[in-house]
């Protein structure tokens, strides 16, 4: 006997799916708890290789990372482009998140692509505190990125880059992402 799924159940599905990532970054918390009881994948990702666990954590959704690492999130499912959602908690500046994160077991060192790990992301976008975080965690400041920088060195331009990055922020406004 051989199971199959109609076209019409395969779409109810995608919907579901789509649900469930949209309550990742919108912190639909309980819903999204509901959807993984019921069966639904904890690491599902969406077309860019993001998991809900990445899009919980970027988009600073504490309680539903919190939810999403209890349950069993990978910690070190990368997306598409290599990132991990320690690498972009630490670009956000997302320090709860970054705690979180790093208590489930996240690689504090990283590559999220080009050799920059989660330290250079907090330093080159001015995120002192997450700097500071990370390197009492004991995040290598040793390590180079591609172009030989250390993140010794770039987490010493991490309140420049601040000043820089928070100017702009001011005079644009916020950004969707």
């Amino acid at each position: 006997m051989s199971a199959s799924t109609t076209a019409a159940e395969e779409r109810r599905y995608a919907e579901l799916q789509q649900r469930a990532l949209d309550g990742a970054r919108n912190g639909e918390t309980a819903e999204l708890a509901a959807m993984l009881e019921a069966g639904l994948p904890v690491n599902l990702c969406d077309g860019k290789g993001n998991s809900l666990l990445m899009l919980a954590s970027y988009h600073g959704e504490v309680a539903t990372t919190r939810m999403l690492l209890e349950r069993g999130a990978e910690t070190e499912r990368r997306n598409d482009r290599g990132q991990t959602p320690l690498g972009g908690a630490a670009f956000k500046g997302a320090e709860e998140i970054v705690a979180l994160l790093l208590a489930g077991g996240a690689d504090i060192d990283a590559d999220n692509g080009g050799g920059m790990t989660p330290i250079m992301f907090a330093a080159l976008f001015g995120r002192t505190r997450v700097v500071e975080q990370l390197k009492t965690a004991g995040a290598s400041l040793a390590r180079r990125n591609r172009l030989g920088f250390s993140a010794g060195a770039l987490t010493r331009l991490a309140g420049p880059m601040r000043f820089i990055f928070g100017r702009r922020a001011a005079a644009s406004g916020p950004r969707a992402s």
